[in-house]
């Protein structure tokens, strides 16, 4: 599924999809992938205190791309956490609602009045290929559960004339062949929401609609065309077969399936995970100066901002309910690279020393571990890279299946946010 339709919602969205995986992906991408879970990477970040808190980081696919990939720990630590948050409360339909109302031109404006008449023809000419095309992209699965390709059309699309510019571009990136295909699965952030809700935990949100949706309508004009401008470039080029997409969404749930996201897909930091990069050697002087302009505001107004924001809120609710256990569950980019949420909760006094240290009650410490296997360790901790996690806090993993369960999800909801559906 494209990252690029649920654009807020989830934190690693914004990668291009609609090619195949390329030739001689980097070996990183290829690990030896094991579903028994004998030894698995965890994106599960561990907030020592009694009860425990957990940070874990999702990716915006369908969740049975990843699921069985997920180490058990991670799965227990959610099902023993009372309360679980995420950025959004994507079970909320007022979520839903303000998204739709934040992504629509005023009263009284459609595309054709505001767009340039030539990208105007090209964004209509473009869709009408997709509408085309869609019924071959679908699956049997997809008709055999009732989803055709009509009303996929109309649900993702079929108010197109009446988004502001920037949510067609997100739009246009997700009505790819390989974002059709996985549609009617929830995605993983969305699946855990619905889970949460089925067992009677409370859920929250850390951030408003309007927190994740304004930055975007913060772009002057000349910007928003720009980024429209080089989506249907790029698209255009994907259908003439005269480009070839170094990094997918396969090649993404690969990295997260194998614990590797901190791969070459994500090597310039938490800002590739989350926003649309238009800089290419390739662009004119000029125009390579309105890409920048644009990847810096994305960084600051979609990462750093909302990084900052979020970890004071988790701060605010651990604080309040000290007796309480969270499962915190945000976009993986959130934890990466610079200025990431653990870094907000460090500065806010949630500190450690060496990875084995315990500092006490607000020792914040991570499980990022290769080396956790089935069972809890015989030794004192249980290290796998930069963090540790204390023995006696991590969850044991019991080499049992994980819990699963279907889970339905309107088509209607998702093409509402296209993140935000993405994170990405």
């Amino acid at each position: 599924m494209s990252p690029w339709s649920w654009f807020l919602l989830p934190t690693l969205c914004l990668l291009p999809t609609g090619a195949d995986p390329r030739r001689g992906a980097p070996a990183s991408a290829n690990c030896e992938l094991k579903p028994q879970q004998t030894e698995l990477n965890s994106f599960l970040w561990t907030i020592k205190r009694d009860p425990p808190s957990y940070f874990f980081g999702t990716i915006h696919v369908p969740y049975t791309r990843v699921w069985d990939f997920i180490p058990d720990n991670s799965k227990e630590a959610f099902q023993q956490s009372s309360i679980v948050y995420f950025e959004l409360d994507l079970t909320d339909p007022y979520t839903i609602s303000a998204l739709t109302s934040c992504q629509m031109l005023p009263q009284g404006e459609n595309l054709q009045d505001v767009l340039p008449r030539d990208i105007y023809c090209r964004l209509k000419r473009h869709l009408e290929y997709v509408k085309l095309m869609m019924p071959s992209w679908m699956t049997p699965d997809q008709r055999g559960k009732g989803l055709y390709a009509d009303y996929l059309f109309n649900a993702i699309a079929g108010n197109w004339e009446r988004k502001r510019p920037i949510w067609v571009m997100l739009m246009v990136n997700s009505l790819t062949e390989v974002d059709i295909k996985s549609r009617g699965v929830p995605v993983l952030d969305l699946y855990l929401a619905q889970e949460a809700e089925r067992l009677r935990k409370q859920t929250g949100a850390v951030e408003k609609v309007e927190e994740q949706c304004h930055p975007l309508n913060g772009l002057n004009f000349s910007q928003v065309i720009f980024a429209l401008n080089q989506t249907l470039l790029q698209q255009e080029s994907l259908r003439a077969g005269s480009l070839q997409i170094p990094y997918t969404t396969e090649d993404l749930i690969k990295h997260y399936n194998c614990g590797d996201l901190s791969s070459v897909i994500f090597s310039h930091d938490s800002s590739q995970a989350e926003v649309p990069n238009f800089i290419k050697a390739t662009l004119p002087p000029q125009e390579r100066v309105t890409a920048q302009e644009i990847d810096s505001y994305f960084r600051q107004e979609l990462i750093y901002k909302r990084n900052e924001r979020m970890g004071k809120r988790v701060k605010a609710l651990l604080e309040e309910f000290p007796d309480k256990g969270f499962f915190f569950a945000f976009g993986a980019g959130h934890f990466m690279g610079n200025n990431t949420v653990l870094d907000v909760l460090r500065r806010e006094g949630y500190e450690r020393e060496a990875p084995n240290s315990v500092l006490g009650a607000h020792l914040l410490v991570g499980l990022r571990s290769g080396s956790a296997r089935c069972g809890r360790p015989s030794s004192g901790s249980c290290v796998g890279g930069p963090l540790a996690v204390s023995a006696s806090r991590a969850p044991a993993r019991k080499c049992r299946p994980g819990w699963r369960g279907g889970a339905e999800v309107s088509e209607e909801a998702e093409a509402a946010t296209p993140t935000a559906k993405a994170a990405a």
